[in-house]
């Protein structure tokens, strides 16, 4: 062994032993500048006092996380409550435009399949993407901001610091796993905040654990067809936000695990010290929170998103339009699909679906419902019982199913728009590559373990 090599094991031994000197040196640091200026400072600052008593509370053992959780549920729950209105509203007046769109056409006595490709496809991918995407967007965002302006998202990194330092990885993320439950893009782009290159990648790489609201309306869609008719209407829709509020928090685990596991192999390093001094609570900004939320972050992630989308409608108008033999595309990539999705607990027009929608995930379910309703266009369901009968009884969908895909799509692959933001922000093939694979990996590791497990014990 050449010298080199052992006084870089050597080094390796020693910093095990004095990994944590960089952290006693800050606590002592603190600890001393803070007896100086209680020795030095005297005052009777009623807002101090007032500061100081709100942190022992929302940094607590006990209460910080109950409360952090409630916040976030909190802010889900004015997310999805008040986007419902306005999504409705926005995708009424762009299908009414569609259907101006196709008179247009029609006019000009247009080849219908053209009339097909950029009306039914490439404009409603475009319009439902808008419709579903920008209302919550136009929400979490500002709320998520007030939340950072107001002081308190500091906090939150700070009562998560424990658990990432556990596992090799760096408290800000937490501010970025936030920002990913709006949008997985906007949350790699905030991960700009964390100095050591490791630990951003970390961030960047597990990023994806948390649904964006792209996800939502597929969650929402199962908790309510599949959770909350199980249970009498008076607790339904709680029991359905319980379920997805759980989902969440099995999320975060997963980004913890694979956190610690990438600290330990492919990014193995020693955390940094995370030296947080908490910013004072102050009055939010109303006029910079709106200003960067919408603009900085929502108007930048949808544009993403609307440019992505548009290949995306085009390919599922394609083949679910142009046959082969006697059945179209779709119909031959669904079977071709179909055992794969069988082993993992969905089927293979779940796949299809997935595969589409790669560049949004907002039509999963048009796209689910074109295939299974075997029509030309991307098509939605508002009537539950409806939903219901055709997903249950219609296509044997069952509580298997129904968990397998909110697993699935808890954990998949990032969409098209995440997958360019990782690349700009790495700058590496390889990186955007494990970013993209390692979650499918994760996913259909995790459907096949709990599909195998419900059918060997009957609940199948």
């Amino acid at each position: 062994m050449s010298s080199a090599e052992l006084l870089l094991r050597r080094a390796a031994e020693l910093r095990k032993d004095v990994g944590g000197v960089h952290e006693s040196l800050t606590k002592d640091v603190y600890e001393t500048a803070s007896k100086i200026a209680g020795a030095c400072v005297s005052g009777t600052d009623s807002r101090n006092r007032l500061e100081m008593r709100l942190d022992r509370i929302l940094t607590s053992k006990l209460w910080g996380f109950p409360i952090m959780l409630a916040l976030l549920a909190g802010v889900f729950w004015v997310t999805i409550e008040g986007a419902n209105v306005p999504s409705q509203m926005l995708a009424s007046g762009l299908f009414w435009i569609e259907d101006q769109l196709a008179y247009a056409f029609q006019a000009v006595s247009a080849p219908a399949w053209l009339e097909g490709l950029l009306v039914h496809g490439v404009y409603r991918s475009l319009a439902w993407v808008v419709s579903v995407m920008l209302p919550p967007m136009a929400i979490f965002f500002p709320t998520f901001t007030l939340l950072e302006d107001l002081g308190y998202l500091p906090r939150v990194a700070f009562n998560m610091d424990r658990l990432f330092k556990k596992a090799g990885a760096h408290g800000k993320q937490a501010l970025s796993m936030s920002m990913g439950f709006g949008c997985n893009a906007a949350g790699v782009i905030a991960t700009r905040i964390i100095d050591s290159p490791r630990e951003r990648l970390i961030a960047i790489i597990t990023n994806n654990f948390v649904p964006c609201n792209g996800r939502w309306p597929t969650l929402i869609m199962l908790a309510t067809v599949f959770v909350a008719a199980a249970f009498p209407p008076s607790v339904g829709s709680v029991v359905a936000a319980s379920s997805l509020v759980g989902l969440v928090l099995f999320g975060i685990l997963v980004t913890l695990v694979v956190s610690a596991l990438l600290s330990r192999t492919v990014l193995k390093g020693v955390p940094s010290a995370f030296s947080l001094e908490l910013p004072p609570y102050r009055k939010p900004q109303l006029l910079r929170v709106l200003y960067t939320s919408l603009i900085d972050r929502t108007i930048f992630v949808l544009w993403r998103a609307v440019v992505w989308a548009i290949p995306c409608g085009a390919v599922a108008w394609i083949i679910a339009n142009i046959s082969i033999g006697d059945a179209t595309i779709m119909a031959h990539i669904v079977g071709f699909l179909d055992p794969l999705g069988r082993a993992i607990g969905l089927d293979g027009v779940i796949l299809l679906a997935y595969i589409v929608a790669i560049p949004a995930n907002e039509i999963v379910v048009p796209t689910m419902l074109m295939a299974y309703m075997n029509v030309d266009r991307m098509i939605e369901i508002d009537d539950m019982t409806q939903l219901r009968h055709l997903l249950i009884y219609e296509h044997g969908w069952t509580t298997l199913t129904a968990v397998s895909l909110m697993l699935f799509s808890l954990l998949h692959n990032p969409c098209s728009t995440t997958i360019w933001t990782i690349f700009k922000e790495t700058g590496s093939k390889r990186w955007t590559a494990l970013a993209t694979f390692l979650p499918l990996v994760i996913a259909f590791a995790v459907c096949f373990i709990v599909a195998q497990t419900a059918r060997l014990l009957g609940l199948g």
